[in-house]
């Protein structure tokens, strides 16, 4: 701290960076030259250096403040990494706490916090900013936003004395991919039904993108066709698994698709509140006026549009629904803020536009031909079937409605999936075709050996 204005002695802290006492330093030792008229009285110099001085104060404070906040960060993330695959008592946010039903407890499943950063697309409208959350860093085999829902839903799992996991989705889904994993590392057995087509559910599935590391953890893997889905259903579909697994004397959990129920919405709650401090130690000083997030099944959008709108974040939520229509969502979602006795109408809080093309995991050449040019123009690679579709359909608007978005600062939320590219490498093949054998000249000086294969 800094001592009286009287006495001037200046007592600064140790800082855990020298560039911070550079930084301060620099305060003191700046070349200045003050010229004063003829005219000017001592009390007048005086007051000069005091408002000097008073100055180099407040900017050694703002250091010091920046110097602990980085040691607080650097002790929560060394705090995080040490608790992972641990389980703690639920805290909600202040802005939460009057949800019911409150978790009891969390699995520390994720790497979080995941960074914010702008992103640079090209051909925005005017003074608008893109800035990217990215959950596809959550992890590796965990990574995607169906960890944070995860976290939540294995807690319950685990403490109803399961053994072993039931979900369903799609033959590339992410969530069951990620479920798989998160099973394993808390030693409980996953059973996966994957819906497939009716020419493929009687053959191997095969080990591209997802069922590969499906099928490395060891999940059981059962194939149903989407014609025998779309009659069944999910809850139908998992209760009879349940029930053969209960007369095997297993106590399995189910966790439904996508992890999109009531608990598993606390998911992205708490990922608002991430956001907030993000926000609030940054640098940058940014307000998001928008967040915009892809829609498969429906928990994330409603935790996102929930959080956003109890929290100080108050961003506006646009989600782009990658399968069923914005009229189905409004109604899921409104069910899952129901469950927690919200008291908010879907309506209200989230705006959902439909994305889904030719439909859930189907591409056009344009949709592939975006994911390819994003990724060559920004370095970010999007997935074909959620974060892909939800990016073309917010460019494609923000072209076809450029005033609605002109000077808006927006947060996109990359929820992963980036496993399912290899589902699509016939069709991304033309795409990427920048490739040729090296030519070395004949000229050359050669000698064997000298060319060590590391």
């Amino acid at each position: 701290m800094l001592g009286s204005s009287s006495s001037r002695r200046w007592a600064v802290r140790p800082l855990s960076h020298p560039n911070h006492m550079n930084k301060i330093l620099s305060l003191f030792f700046r070349p200045q030259r003050l010229s004063f008229s003829s005219s000017s009285s001592s009390s007048s110099r005086a007051n000069i250096i005091l408002k000097s001085q008073s100055e180099s104060e407040t900017h050694i404070n703002t250091i010091i403040m920046e110097d602990e906040v980085s040691k607080q960060k650097q002790i929560e993330a060394t705090r995080r990494s040490m608790e992972f695959l641990s389980s703690k008592p639920y805290v909600p946010p202040q802005w939460a706490s009057h949800l019911n039903p409150i978790p009891s407890h969390i699995f520390s499943l994720a790497h979080l916090p995941t960074p914010i950063h702008k992103w640079n697309l090209p051909n925005l409208p005017n003074n608008t900013e893109v800035w990217l959350k990215r959950d596809d860093l959550s992890g590796m085999q965990l990574s995607g936003n169906k960890v944070r829902k995860l976290e939540f839903l294995m807690a319950e799992a685990v403490a109803q004395g399961a053994d072993c996991v039931i979900t369903i989705g799609g033959i590339q889904s992410n969530h069951c991919r990620a479920t798989a994993v998160a099973a394993k590392y808390l030693h409980l057995d996953c059973f996966l039904i994957l819906r497939t087509s009716k020419v493929l559910v009687d053959k191997d599935p095969g080990l591209t993108g997802n069922l590969l590391v499906e099928r490395l953890v060891g999940a059981h893997v059962h194939l149903i066709s989407k014609e025998e889905y779309a009659k069944l259903g999910s809850v139908t579909l998992t209760n009879l698994l349940k029930e053969k697994l209960l007369n095997e004397g297993r106590r399995p959990y189910v966790i439904p698709v996508g992890g999109s129920n009531s608990l598993g919405t606390w998911g992205y709650i708490e990922a608002i509140q991430e956001i907030e401090q993000q926000l609030q130690i940054g640098t940058s000083q940014i307000k998001f006026d928008d967040i915009v997030v892809a829609c498969g099944s429906g928990g994330t959008i409603a935790g996102l549009s929930l959080g956003s709108w109890l929290s100080t974040l108050k961003s506006k939520v646009h989600a782009f629904s990658v399968c069923d229509d914005p009229d189905y969502f409004y109604d899921f979602v409104q069910g899952l803020l129901d469950g927690l006795e919200a008291g908010v109408d879907s309506h209200d809080i989230v705006n959902i536009q439909n994305a889904k093309g030719l439909g859930y995991a189907i591409n056009t050449p344009e949709e592939l031909k975006f994911v390819k040019e994003v990724a060559s123009a920004t370095g970010v690679v999007l997935d074909p079937v959620y974060s892909g579709k939800a990016a073309y359909g917010m460019i494609k608007d923000m072209t076809e409605n450029p005033k609605k978005w002109e000077g808006r600062k927006i947060l996109f939320i990359h929820t992963g999936g980036l496993l399912g590219l290899y589902d699509k490498i016939e069709e991304m093949n033309s795409l990427v075709g920048n490739w040729s054998r090296m030519d070395v000249h004949e000229d050359i000086p050669r000698k064997d050996g000298i060319g060590k294969m590391f």
